[in-house]
């Protein structure tokens, strides 16, 4: 029993360590007010979609071609990535400094749609369905979703810091071309 919990935390949380779902939680939590609301939303996310496979293995690759939910996760990305930006060149134009624009203003819906829309098909996704298959899939459920609540709070403990010691229009520029290569990076692998 024990294994069955240990293996997918492990795993999971290795194949996670620096992967574009951290880096996308630590750039979302440095322009963030409420970041247990973030975390919420983003352990909510994890919740559902690797839920949905350890429920469903990997049926829903069958149904959804994975290239399409890759295109469809690089695009949300980009757009991530273009309103930040836009946020800071309209900043530059007034003058003004407006903290939280409206996608960040709810942090948790800010965390969920992002986490959401592009872990499916993830590594993490799939492994827990194939871990599923082969260990008790409650406890499959129960490393796994330690191992990216941890790491999740990682990353958002970093980004908060990060977010304090770097200008914040420099900090939004930064992510935002970030996250436009992220999503450039969906169609390309």
């Amino acid at each position: 029993m024990i294994t069955d919990i240990l293996i997918p935390l492990v795993a999971v949380g290795l194949a996670e360590l620096g992967d574009k779902t951290q880096l996308s939680i630590l750039l979302l939590s440095s322009k963030a007010k409420k970041h247990l609301h973030l975390l919420l939303g983003v352990v909510l996310a994890f919740l559902i979609v690797d839920g949905v496979a350890v429920l469903l293995g990997t049926w829903i690759t069958n149904i959804i071609p994975i290239n399409s939910l890759k295109i469809f996760s690089g695009i949300i990305f980009m757009i991530f990535g273009m309103l930040m930006l836009g946020e800071v060149i309209l900043s530059r134009r007034k003058k003004v400094e407006k903290e939280g624009k409206f996608y960040f203003e709810n942090s948790f819906l800010s965390g969920f749609v992002l986490i959401f829309v592009s872990e499916w098909g993830d590594k993490t996704q799939i492994a827990s369905a194939l871990f599923a298959s082969q260990y008790n899939a409650w406890m499959v459920m129960i490393g796994t979703m330690t191992a990216l609540t941890l790491l999740s709070v990682m990353a958002i403990y970093l980004g908060k810091f990060v977010s304090d010691k770097i200008d914040r229009k420099t900090m939004t520029t930064i992510a935002g071309i970030v996250f436009i290569l992220m999503g450039v990076t969906f169609f390309l692998f």
